[in-house]
Formats: C-alpha cells, sequence, structure tokens
C-alpha cells in the first residue's frame, strides 16, 4: 500500500502531535470516520447540534489541529466539520488525489451526504481554501458562503524567493536536523509569529513525511461562472506563498460576489494578536452572510 509517510515510527510521531495539539483545545470532538470515494476520512466535529454547518479544511502538508485552532472562536456558535484532508497527515486514507480536477468536489460531498449536510458554510486557510475553490468550480451549490485564508488556488508568489527561503533551509534541515534552518523557515512562514509547538511540528512533518508538491489548480474565471455564493478572502502582506497583493487583485478579477478582501501584515501564518482581529471579522462576516 502506499503510505505518504517515510517510516511506521514517522507516523506514530505524527500522530502523536496530533493527539497533543487536541488536548489544548478546551472543547471535546466526536471524532467520525467517513467512507469516501477516494478512502476513508477522519472528521473532528464539535459545536451544538442544532447550530449551522461549517467544514474548515485543514492547511497542506500539516496536521488538522493546526490550522483549526485559528478558528476556535467559532466553535460555540456552529456546527463544526474538520476533516483530515485525504493523503496529507492525520488519520484518513493516505490516497493523494488530483486537486487540478473534480476529485476533492466529489470528496467533499461525500462528507456533506453523509453529515446530512446540503449545504454549509466553508472555510479555508492555504491549501483548504483551493479544496473549496474545486467545490466552488464544480458543486457551487454546495455553498451557502465562504471564506478564504491565504489562500492556494488564486496565485503563486516567486518560485525563486521561495526555493531560497523555503527549499534550500528545509533541504540543510532534512540532512542534519538544524534547529537553526528550521527556525529560517519558521521566521518566514509567520512573519517571525510561529507557535514552537507549530514550528516542531512541521520539523516532524518535514522529516517523516513525503509532502505534496503539488499545489491546487490556479482557478480560471470561467470555473467559477455559476459560483455567486458570498466570498471573504483574507491575505498576508508578507506570505511567500501567496502573496497578498496578487491574491486580493486575482480574487476581484474571478470571484463574482466577493463580499469582503482584507489584506493584513502577517506571513502566512497569523500571529496570535491577528488571530483575534480575523476571527472578529470572520465572525462579522457569518452573520451577515449565512
Amino acid at each position: 500500500m502506499y503510505t505518504i509517510y517515510k517510516s511506521k515510527e514517522g507516523k506514530k510521531r505524527i500522530q502523536s502531535y496530533y493527539e497533543s495539539y487536541l488536548k489544548l483545545f478546551d472543547v471535546e470532538f466526536q471524532r467520525v470516520y467517513i467512507d469516501t470515494l477516494f478512502g476513508k476520512t477522519h472528521t473532528l466535529v464539535t459545536g451544538p447540534i442544532d447550530g449551522k454547518p461549517i467544514f474548515i479544511f485543514q492547511g497542506g502538508n500539516c496536521i488538522s489541529p493546526m490550522t483549526l485552532s485559528w478558528f476556535s472562536s467559532l466553535f460555540a456558535d456552529y456546527r463544526i466539520y474538520a476533516p483530515d484532508t485525504i493523503g496529507h497527515p492525520g488519520f484518513s486514507a493516505e490516497t493523494r488525489i488530483s486537486a487540478k480536477d473534480e476529485s476533492y468536489a466529489l470528496w467533499v460531498s461525500d462528507l456533506m451526504n453523509h453529515f446530512k449536510v446540503d449545504r454549509s458554510a466553508f472555510i479555508g486557510p492555504s491549501y483548504g481554501a483551493g479544496v473549496i475553490l474545486r467545490l466552488a468550480t464544480f458543486i457551487p451549490e454546495k455553498i451557502a458562503c465562504s471564506v478564504l485564508v491565504a489562500p492556494s488556488g488564486l496565485i503563486i508568489g516567486p518560485k525563486i524567493k521561495m526555493i531560497q527561503k523555503i527549499l534550500i533551509p528545509m533541504l540543510i534541515y532534512k540532512m542534519n536536523s538544524s534547529d537553526k534552518q528550521l527556525q529560517k523557515i519558521a521566521d518566514i512562514m509567520s512573519s517571525n509569529n510561529m507557535k514552537a509547538i507549530d514550528k516542531n511540528i512541521i520539523g516532524e512533518i518535514f522529516s517523516h513525511v513525503k509532502l505534496e508538491q503539488n499545489m491546487p489548480k490556479l482557478t480560471e474565471k470561467r470555473e467559477l461562472l455559476n459560483y455567486t455564493s458570498a466570498t471573504m478572502v483574507l491575505a498576508g502582506s508578507k506570505d511567500i506563498f501567496f502573496p497578498a497583493e496578487k491574491v486580493i487583485e486575482r480574487a476581484g478579477e474571478i470571484i463574482s460576489n466577493l463580499i469582503v478582501s482584507t489584506t493584513y501584515e502577517m506571513g502566512h501564518f497569523p500571529s496570535e494578536e491577528l488571530l483575534k482581529k480575523m476571527s472578529a471579522e470572520i465572525k462579522q462576516f457569518l452573520n451577515l452572510n449565512y
């Protein structure tokens, strides 16, 4: 069987970090395994049973609790469904599926059918936003509204800069486990604001996971002609992967109902201070559009 992990021991380490991260939340999660077209999908569920549903997709090459923690202020009011993206670290099937065709849209549809949710709000940071844009392309009627944070699927930053600032330090880290190199990467990704636990998890993933190297397809305007749901885009001016100026410009060109587009002075990972501001603005958007 194909595995995304380099060893059984490495898989255990990543999943141990996952369990430790869950203990940092002040809520209980129901854990559900769902059969989909592409394999079993482990999903965290929390929030009031009668709350409006929100699906939250993780960032790529990380674990779901890491990016899920950015939106914890929503847990009290909404029914949260947070699947481990198939083919990424976590407890879902390790099948790698294409983020360039309808595969992720079909995967999301299977999840929604299991929970008997016809239409939902969606939140996606980074790779998770790319998943939402695939759904918006192929099954847009499933989306009541969406929040795309530091989103993939719109544009991509300068590749030379990513090679210099991320890839080379990562290769050095893989050779010698240098904390100095890992800290360089963490500082670039977060504009010097990454939590220690997140940095450590990224290091473990670099060491033990065969990284997903394919970004979600860059969405074309014609693909979103039938997508008319209210959309919020939040981007970072210091994001090495998806710089805000280009992200916001592209979103305005192809998303017909772009209600909010905001630039924060942040990297790919927001600081704790910015998360408070971001949470308040997301809540306001949901109150008005969901």
